[in-house]
């Protein structure tokens, strides 16, 4: 057993920090992702990783630094040689799978925002959604190795896929899954060239999607299946779909209804008439009953949006503004002139100010 401060290149009252953040970066260093299956840096790599284990933890280093080697031979002084513990190379799988955008535990769901027109939405639609997910390697199906070549039983963990390790004090060891076989007990001994051994690769994935009519802005879509996959031997996550639905120009939405602007003439307001709206379907005839006021809300029938729990539509609801002539002829003026006299209203071509009527209202 070769001394754990040497392999680690830490003096002996090296702290925890400085232990932890020489194994990181010999372990990085001599990984044997880095090496192309070198047999020279999977010793170095286990070599790393026991010194590792022997440092970081208070009483295996002072074991050590009381007895040596011997303290970790078969009845020696400590009997906590029998069990290794993975945790620095999980640390350094993280870091593989970070690549993707995963972390260890994650169950591989992923969430995209899908951004819909104002129509989409209100009608319903089939979205096609382009995204990265992690799949399974296609070269080597997530087996690992190039097609035709053999595997070997994983040396970690002697082809169980599992490993027993016991962390810090903790009286009992634990197993779980081999993080240098990926829990599938078998070692490539040619690595696939695609994915290096991984059994996962990062693709552009294309889906159509049917986007229900009626859906709101923040509501979600759920793909089963759609997410990544964190382990080649796992099924992939989730896809969830987060919809965006980007403002109209001329409608809004209020629950199921539509509503929007429309203005009319002050004829239009005064005689009544037809006017032309639009609507999701088109445009359809509106009548305007005489002696509309500015803001009223004339209503059309089932030209909303399409109601989510039961069958038929919302209405689209139709503000009314005047629309006051600002460009005026002399005959048109003398015509309001006139207008306002038989109404009883007093028109005058030169209004006066705010102020003056405040102080002629409460003078």
């Amino acid at each position: 057993m070769r001394d754990p401060y040497e392999l680690l290149e830490v003096g002996r009252s090296a702290s925890e920090a400085e232990i932890k953040a020489a194994f990181r970066r010999l372990a990085v260093r001599h990984h044997p992702d880095k090496h192309n299956g070198d047999p020279d840096s999977h010793v170095r790599f286990r070599e790393i990783n026991q010194a590792y284990q022997i440092l970081v933890d208070p009483d295996k280093r002072a074991a050590y630094d009381r007895f040596g080697a011997a303290a970790f031979r078969p009845g020696g002084a400590s009997a906590a040689g029998d069990f290794v513990d993975l945790g620095g190379i999980d640390g350094i799988f993280s870091d593989i799978l970070g690549a993707f955008g995963i972390r260890t535990g994650d169950r591989g769901d992923l969430k995209k925002r899908v951004k819909l027109t104002f129509e989409e939405a209100a009608r319903g639609c089939d979205k096609e959604i382009r995204y990265e997910r992690v799949e399974l390697c296609e070269r080597c199906k997530g087996q690992g190795n190039e097609p035709g070549t053999p595997v070997s039983g994983c040396p970690a963990c002697n082809g169980r896929g599992k490993v027993r390790y016991q962390q810090g004090i903790l009286p009992f060891a634990v197993e779980r899954a081999c993080s240098r076989c990926r829990g599938t007990g078998a070692i490539a001994a040619t690595p696939c060239t695609d994915c290096r051994a991984q059994g996962l690769r990062s693709r552009t994935r294309t889906i159509q999607v049917p986007i229900p009519a009626g859906i709101e802005a923040g509501s979600t879509r759920l793909v089963s299946g759609g997410g990544n996959r964190t382990w080649a031997d796992r099924a992939p996550g989730n896809l969830e779909l987060v919809i965006e639905v980007a403002p109209h120009p001329f409608f809004r939405r209020v629950g199921d209804d539509v509503v929007c602007g429309v203005p009319i003439t002050f004829g239009q307001a005064a005689l009544g008439g037809e006017v032309e709206v639009p609507t999701l379907d088109g445009k359809v005839k509106l009548r305007v009953p005489p002696a509309t006021q500015p803001g009223t809300v004339l209503r059309v029938r089932g030209k909303g949006v399409s109601h989510r729990v039961r069958g038929g539509r919302g209405d689209q609801l139709v503000e009314i503004s005047v629309e006051v002539p600002t460009q005026l002829n002399d005959r048109a003026r003398d015509l309001i002139e006139q207008l306002g006299h038989e109404l009883g209203e007093d028109v005058q071509p030169q209004q006066k100010t705010f102020v003056e009527k405040l102080k002629s209202l409460f003078g």
